[in-house]
């Protein structure tokens, strides 16, 4: 979920990635001090797509002083994959730029307290890069991306998560690994279902030199106030083989996104994180 991004076409979208040799313990960037909770994720696995999507369908999560990031400023700005989606799809100039994942991970703690994660249970995130709506104003360290959904698979645990200031739903998610190798992942929650896999092939990028900091921020149409800050470091990545696709079924505003590229399978990082006020721009 917290990932840097190797391929070219998504490194000035998505996040950024030094290389150097991997296996060393990387070094998380400092927290800003005043944290009022503990977040702790350590050794994950998670295979991610980046997806365009259409910001009418969301639009009441935007929280007030941001906004979407749209194609067509990325493609204005020299982004070469977004000028190719363009000349693809010329009317969805408009449409917003995020991530989907599926995560299993050996440690995830929140001021101590894990979920119960049931038999091939998993998280599914759904996050979009966004900015402030006014261009000189301040949102804090970390790359900003709103949380659209955050599923679990624990009804008690994501109560527990919005109570300590972490915006998060109950969703049926597995996530699992074949003897094959191969990743599969199925996501069931009201108007939606979505299937995902990956095959990772090719060499391993990363390591090391891979770190960074990212502030999510919770839908405006949530409760939750505070923002989410996290660093990382020791991030991994490899490309999925592309023989198969994601499906999304329903009407869920994820159905009707549109895949940037193929999914990536990433791993290996630890993070730290915690909540702090929410600065209204």
């Amino acid at each position: 979920m917290i990932r840097v991004v190797t391929r070219c076409c998504l490194l000035v979208v998505l996040f950024y990635q030094a290389f150097l040799a991997p296996g060393a313990r990387a070094d998380a960037p400092d927290l800003p001090s005043g944290a009022r909770t503990q977040w702790v994720v350590d050794e994950p696995e998670e295979i991610v797509s980046y997806l365009a999507f259409d910001p009418a369908g969301v639009r009441p999560r935007l929280p007030a002083g941001l906004r979407f990031i749209s194609i067509e400023e990325l493609a204005a700005g020299g982004v070469a994959w977004a000028r190719a989606f363009l000349v693809q799809y010329p009317r969805k100039s408009q449409w917003g730029v995020s991530f989907l994942e599926f995560v299993r991970m050996r440690t995830f703690a929140i001021d101590g307290r894990a979920p119960e994660w049931p038999p091939k249970g998993a998280a599914v995130l759904w996050l979009a890069r966004v900015a402030p709506s006014e261009p000189t104003a301040d949102l804090g360290p970390g790359r900003p991306y709103l949380i659209l959904d955050f599923w679990i698979p624990d009804r008690a645990y994501a109560d527990y998560m919005r109570g300590k200031g972490y915006y998060a739903t109950y969703g049926d998610a597995t996530f699992q690994r074949s003897a094959a190798g191969r990743w599969s992942g199925s996501l069931a929650v009201e108007g939606l279902d979505i299937t995902a896999d990956c095959l990772p092939t090719g060499p391993v990028t990363g390591g090391v030199g891979s770190a960074g900091m990212q502030a999510f921020f919770p839908p405006g149409s949530s409760a939750i106030a505070d923002v989410v800050r996290v660093a990382f470091a020791g991030h991994r990545e490899q490309a999925c083989e592309t023989a198969r696709s994601w499906t999304f079924r329903g009407r869920h505003p994820l159905a009707s996104s549109i895949a940037l590229g193929a999914p990536t399978f990433q791993f290996g990082y630890h993070l730290r994180g915690g909540t702090y006020p929410h600065r209204r721009p």
